[in-house]
């Protein structure tokens, strides 16, 4: 009777730890949730992967989430979306702040880079250094703006549909940091 009990538990352990192994996704050892709330939004992973610079040095996994109904390729139009960043290396704020400016104005008009100037120069204030393990998240909920948030906690949120295009074009758009990576968080497979 005590054989059957153990077995009994391990079986229920094991389901429970698989249940809840598949609520989540590995991505070089960075685990994302397979959906988040982003305030009364669900949202689902399109896709994840990481950004790797000469080759083999990983900067940080990411993932993409967008409600089940938009498609990957309208992930830039005015649609609930939340990327999230989880770093394997220190970097600095102004590091941060620098590759903003630079990454939007690739992907922008002059005339548009000159109207986000002013939301540029606030989200660059918001950014902090970050720590191998630290997780960026980018929510963006038309209507009320884009929200940075550094490990849950919220930093600010900046107003406008113009700017959370521009600011996730850096990633998906036509100039991004890394088509491997843009393609990789585009693929909903």
């Amino acid at each position: 009777m005590l054989r059957k009990m153990l077995y009994f538990l391990m079986a229920i352990t094991f389901w429970v730890s698989s249940s809840l192994a598949s609520l989540t996704v590995d991505v070089d050892g960075v685990r994302f949730d397979t959906s988040v709330h982003a305030m009364a939004q669900r949202l689902h992973l399109t896709g994840a992967g990481v950004l790797r610079y000469l080759v083999f040095i990983k900067a940080y996994a990411g993932a993409l989430y967008l409600p089940a109904s938009v498609a990957a390729e309208d992930a830039l139009e005015a649609v609930p979306k939340r990327l999230m960043l989880s770093y394997f290396r220190a970097i600095k704020g102004e590091d941060f702040a620098k590759a903003t400016r630079k990454k939007i104005a690739d992907n922008v008009t002059a005339g548009q880079a000159k109207r986000l100037e002013s939301r540029v120069d606030l989200l660059a204030e918001m950014y902090r250094d970050v720590q191998p393990g630290d997780r960026y998240a980018l929510t963006y909920l038309p209507g009320e703006g884009t929200e940075l948030a550094l490990n849950g906690e919220r930093l600010g949120i900046i107003p406008g549909d113009d700017f959370a295009r521009a600011l996730f074009s850096i990633w998906l758009g036509e100039e991004p940091f890394d088509g491997k990576l843009k393609r990789q968080l585009l693929d909903r497979s």
